[in-house]
């Protein structure tokens, strides 16, 4: 993983093409050191457009929180995903993955499996409020990274995703164990997150993970606000 890093935070990047179905710029490049070429995607600062619930931050700054929160928590759910200069700017610059086009995303974000259960933990933890089929991205059913994670990390709780299915069930002991160790990490790691997103979100951060282990169980859909985003994929 550190040489992934290291070859996204050295290398030269080039951008090659546009995913013209993205709300922000969302960039297809090559991140080149000597011969060696890693396929990424780059998300300019330059290229977001404003949201009227996240004023503060940037989307940028929460993909990388998000990939450091999935790294402490030892969720492994996120690329590897670094904030880097690039021909357009500061931006996310994340590894490319390259998903098992066997598997029927429509059918699979339906099933108990345990990685899609492990991203549900991870989205409740970071507050993810747009959890689409189309974000899920299964290298094989016992492997499942995730993308787009811009709209995480809100101090209100606004968790919007299609997977529901573990919604007021118990957490295991080991669950319950991988979030005390990510509130262990989150406390020391405070000034770094602090860089990346705001004391309120930091604090309600801390908060979603001490009421997860308190009550020991799965958040259920709010009747406050729309519980799938939309459109689902």
């Amino acid at each position: 993983m550190s040489e992934v890093i290291d070859h996204l935070l050295q290398g030269t990047l080039e951008v090659t093409g546009r995913l013209v179905d993205a709300s922000n710029a969302t960039l297809y490049a090559t991140c080149s050191v000597s011969d060696q070429l890693m396929a990424v995607i780059y998300k300019p600062v330059a290229g977001e457009r404003p949201l009227w619930d996240f004023p503060d931050g940037n989307l940028a700054q929460r993909e990388y929180a998000a990939y450091l929160i999935s790294q402490m928590g030892d969720f492994h759910v996120v690329p590897p995903t670094v904030l880097r200069d690039g021909p357009f700017g500061i931006g996310m610059v994340q590894q490319w993955i390259d998903i098992d086009e066997e598997i029927d995303l429509a059918e699979f974000y339906r099933t108990n499996n345990p990685q899609l259960r492990n991203m549900a933990l991870f989205d409740a933890v970071v507050n993810n409020t747009d959890r689409k089929i189309g974000h899920l991205l299964p290298l094989s059913v016992e492997k499942v990274f995730g993308c787009d994670h811009g709209v995480t990390f809100h101090e209100e709780d606004k968790l919007r995703t299609v997977l529901w299915q573990w919604a007021d069930q118990p957490l295991l002991a080991d669950e319950i164990e991988q979030l005390q160790k990510l509130e262990s990490e989150v406390k020391i790691s405070r000034d770094e997150l602090r860089n990346l997103i705001t004391e309120s979100e930091y604090l309600a951060l801390l908060a979603r993970i001490n009421r997860l282990i308190s009550e020991k169980v799965f958040p259920a859909p709010s009747d406050e606000w729309p519980a799938v985003p939309w459109p689902p994929f």
